[in-house]
């Protein structure tokens, strides 16, 4: 749906003039010829007093980003933050505007699933509290500002917007969604829509597949003498991103009530650590305290941590060097050191 910084929606490109043009005259509006920035290089580009304002919707950055700190310092120098989201997040504590969203249980729309399926969902309770879903509030945000192009009056009519500007999502008009989803490309209301993307040929307009070779490249940090642990983070089973939701829920807790560093048994004999005693945890942006795991999960030199918890938050630790071509930053791979901590 656009939002990468790169492109429009369907991964229609920013530099493209005639894509540019389309969406240009469908909104009223001149677009820029250049890409935008990446959530790292927004940060960093806020740090240096660049930028002097966001509006973040559904992120929780001072989770979810690496080197936390360096977040923090961005974040703070703004003049200006809006967060609109379901709960007060760790981001949202710092934001001078917090707009009440509504979560999926309270709003009428489509979500598109990562096997290209588009869906429509239904409103099962009404709104709480002042919240709203989130197209209204941009919708009454932007009429506060004298805006005339964001007078949609539904989701349906968003949808439609999306499907007159998108090629793979040209079919896909709200009401055909009524009676099951359907999956992109979907290029008119006549087709049924590609489950199967590469099913008897690739894609592209000669049927072949393509490849690159890409030469390999170390991480921009690796482990030494001073760090001699491989650090990658991770997911749990039991908890979602940030655990912004999931964090919130009793029996998800009791699962996974808190974050801890899984060890291998001959680092941890090394060290003289025990299964559940505390270790710090440290690389060359941050330090956390956090409970250890000792598990043949691990190969020895490499530690993990999951990234949901934000009291003992395994993004202090990582590293934001960029992929020069994906800009992703290298949250799965940074050296780090561990020892145990005394107890008093």
């Amino acid at each position: 749906m656009g939002a990468l910084p790169n492109v429009y929606s369907g991964y229609q490109s920013v530099i493209d003039e005639k894509a540019r043009a389309k969406f240009g005259n469908a909104w009223n509006a001149k677009l820029p010829e250049k890409p935008g920035l990446t959530v790292v290089e927004m940060i960093n580009e806020a740090a240096k007093g660049n930028i002097k304002a966001m509006y973040i919707m559904g992120e929780n950055p001072m989770v979810s980003d690496p080197d936390i700190s360096h977040v923090r310092k961005g974040l703070e120098n703004l003049e200006f933050i809006v967060v609109q989201d379901i709960f007060l997040t760790e981001t949202a504590q710092l934001a001078d505007v917090v707009l009440p969203a509504t979560s999926y249980a309270e709003k009428e729309g489509t979500f598109t699933s990562t096997e290209r399926l588009v869906q429509m969902v239904r409103k099962a309770i009404e709104p709480l509290g002042e919240s709203k879903a989130d197209w209204e509030i941009i919708c009454s945000l932007a009429k506060t500002m004298d805006s005339k192009e964001f007078g949609y009056g539904s989701p349906a009519e968003i949808m439609d917007e999306i499907a007159s500007l998108t090629p793979s999502y040209g079919g896909i008009v709200y009401d055909r969604l009524r009676s099951g989803g359907l999956h992109w490309p979907c290029p008119s209301k006549e087709h049924p829509g590609t489950p199967y993307l590469h099913k008897e040929r690739f894609t592209r307009a000669n049927g072949k597949g393509k490849f690159w070779n890409i030469e390999f490249k170390e991480p921009a940090e690796l482990p030494d003498e001073e760090y001699p642990f491989m650090l990658t983070t991770g997911r749990t089973i039991f908890h979602f991103h940030t655990g912004t939701m999931t964090r919130k829920t009793e029996l998800l807790n009791k699962e996974a009530p808190t974050g801890y560093v899984e060890i291998a048994p001959k680092d941890a004999a090394r060290l003289a650590l025990a299964n559940e005693e505390f270790v710090l945890v440290q690389t060359r942006r941050g330090r956390i305290e956090i409970k250890a795991l000792v598990t043949e999960r691990v190969p020895e030199g490499v530690i993990f941590i999951p990234f949901h918890f934000a009291g003992c938050a395994a993004n202090v630790l990582t590293n934001p060097a960029l992929d020069p071509k994906a800009k992703i930053p290298e949250l799965k791979v940074c050296a780090a050191k561990l020892k145990k901590v005394k107890v008093s």
